[in-house]
Order: structure tokens, then sequence, then C-alpha cells
């Protein structure tokens, strides 16, 4: 176990044990600030979703992390916890609007994208990056963050979203591709996002 590991353990035994602030500051100040950046990476920059989506990671976590059993990362569990509320999150809002014909469509044109483009990013500034992960679709958007940006490895992406090693690498290919895609195309960017 590596000292932050083991320090981190001995963090989660002391808030197990007293559940108080000062317990709980700690795990709080190491984690919070990744999590922000995913939560709000992945719900397109928006702050006060990604804040909310925060509060409620703390929230399920603190009342479970005394059956948190460390067969993985915290910091892996944290963001399982997080993508699982921001899906949550969605299919509520989903319910509640209906997608258009053009939405449809464009779902549709993202699945038939060129397989031949060309890899990498190149120099890219850093808000039009922004802007092309705020515009991928939500499943691309989790893979780009949690990979590219977060530097998370396939397997620790698989258990974090329930899936395969497998479709973690394919869906990181399939990201990309859009994220040039959207890269190469400035203006229409910047139209998506308004």
């Amino acid at each position: 176990m590596s000292p932050r590991n083991k320090e981190e353990a001995e963090w989660i035994a002391a808030f197990v044990a007293a559940r108080t602030d000062a317990t709980f500051l700690p795990l709080y100040r190491l984690h919070s600030p990744r999590l922000f950046r995913i939560a709000l990476r992945i719900t397109g920059g928006r702050t006060g979703e990604a804040e909310e989506v925060v509060q409620e990671v703390w929230t399920r976590a603190l009342s479970r992390l005394d059956r948190f059993e460390g067969n993985s990362a915290l910091s892996t569990w944290l963001q399982g916890i997080a993508i699982n509320c921001m899906r949550e999150r969605r299919r509520s809002t989903e319910r509640e609007q209906s997608i258009s014909d053009e939405d449809q469509a464009d779902l549709a044109d993202r699945d038939t994208m060129s397989a031949d483009a060309s890899t990498g990013f190149g120099h890219v500034e850093l808000e039009a990056l922004d802007l092309a992960v705020a515009a991928l679709p939500i499943g691309f958007r989790e893979i780009v963050t949690l990979h590219d940006i977060e530097g998370q490895t396939h397997k620790q992406i698989a258990e974090i979203l329930g899936i395969s090693i497998g479709t973690s690498k394919s869906q990181l290919a399939r990201a990309r591709r859009r994220l040039r895609h959207l890269l190469a195309q400035p203006q229409q960017l910047k139209r998506e996002r308004s």
C-alpha cells in the first residue's frame, strides 16, 4: 500500500469511527477538485450542475463509506458514484423532455462519422477543446474526460463506467474521431454552443 493510500485508509477509518467534519475534510479536500473537474466537463461546463453532482457524490459516498472495501482506489469509487449521479440526472431530464427529429438525425450522423480522421489533436486552444468536449454525446464526454483529461487507465474507466476494457478503448477511439471532427469546424462549434 502506497503512503498516500495508507494515509487515505486512515482518514476513511477515522471518518467511519467519528463521522465529524474534522475527519471528513481531508477526504473532501483530496478528492473534490477532481470530482468537480470531471462533473464540469461531463455536464458540458454547467458549473451549478457540477457542484450539485459533487454534493450528491459526497452524500452518497459518506453513507456508504463504512462498506468501502478498498478493492479499488477511493478516487475510482468516487468517480463511479459521480458518473452514476450524472447518468441519473440525465435520465430524469430526458424523461421530462422528448428528443426532437433534428436531435435524432444528429445522433445518427455521429455514428456514421468517417473512420479515416487523422490521429491526435495537434495544437488546440483550451477554449476550443472545452467547447468540443461539451458538444460530444455524453458517453463520449465521459470517456474523453476520464481518459484523456483525468488520465485514468482503461481498466479504471471500465470499473467506473461498468463496461469492458475493450468497450472503453473503442468508445475512446470513436470519441476522439468525433472530437477531431468538431475541432476541424470551429465555426460550427460556436453555433452549437450558443
